[in-house]
């Protein structure tokens, strides 16, 4: 397979948080890749490492050691400018808490990365009207993140995160606040988004909704103890 068939590299990946009293190991020499069109679970305990894996994989954080690459460009690298930089261009967000701002309408919540990218006015209306359609809230544009339910916030939070067509669409416990019907509704746009060819990573300590991925990563203490395709995916 060309080295260029990869999303992510990450190699011998290691997270080392340091106090005058304390030395604590976050993540230990992981090694993985992920090709273009996969949807990955990263799975583990709380504790396990998970959350901080997520955000090097983000470009949230740097590792202590090893080497992450994304589409191509050396995350670790990489000056604070040139992070926030690639956030924006080739990272879409799905947070567990959602992050919208409050008391602004869903139309403005998804066309905040655009206004970061310098796009112009009228192409963010006509990206973010795309979108939230596709979704399911064509009908909820003007309405404020606090009208409407938890399960829309979120469809809202896949909205905005696909605005700037991004390379990975990164998903942190992303049915983690919403109901468990809604959560279906939630990993039936994702499954949806990757049979288009959208790379989705996603952290998730939940069983059920890890089903959901083609291929499932398990962390422990740091470490990758299972990484293997799941025969038994879940199919909305």
């Amino acid at each position: 397979m060309k080295s260029q068939d990869f999303i992510i590299k990450v190699k011998k990946l290691s997270k080392i948080y340091k106090t005058d009293l304390l030395e604590t190991t976050a993540l230990d020499n992981v090694s993985f890749k992920i090709k273009k069109g996969e949807f990955v679970a990263i799975m583990g305990p709380s504790g396990s490492g998970k959350s901080t894996l997520m955000h090097i994989l983000g470009a949230l954080d740097k590792p202590t050691s090893g080497e992450y690459i994304l589409d191509g460009e050396k995350v670790e690298k990489l000056t604070d400018d040139e992070l926030s930089d690639i956030r924006n261009r080739k990272i879409g967000f799905v947070f567990q808490a959602f992050n919208l701002l409050p008391r602004t309408t869903t139309l403005k919540n998804v066309m905040i990365p655009m206004i970061y990218g310098g796009i112009p006015k009228e192409i963010r209306l006509k990206i973010a009207e795309k979108y939230l359609k596709m979704v399911g809230l064509g009908d909820r544009m003007q309405h404020t993140s606090n009208q409407i339910s938890g399960g829309q916030q979120q469809r809202v939070a896949i909205a905005r995160s696909l605005v700037m067509n991004p390379t990975l669409i990164l998903a942190d416990e992303p049915t983690g606040n919403i109901a468990s019907h809604q959560a279906e509704e939630i990993m039936e746009i994702f499954q949806k988004l990757n049979d288009e060819g959208r790379t989705i990573v996603m952290i998730t300590h939940e069983v059920d909704i890890a089903k959901h991925a083609k291929r499932i990563i398990n962390i422990k203490d740091g470490k990758i103890f299972k990484d293997s395709p799941n025969h038994a995916r879940k199919i909305i």
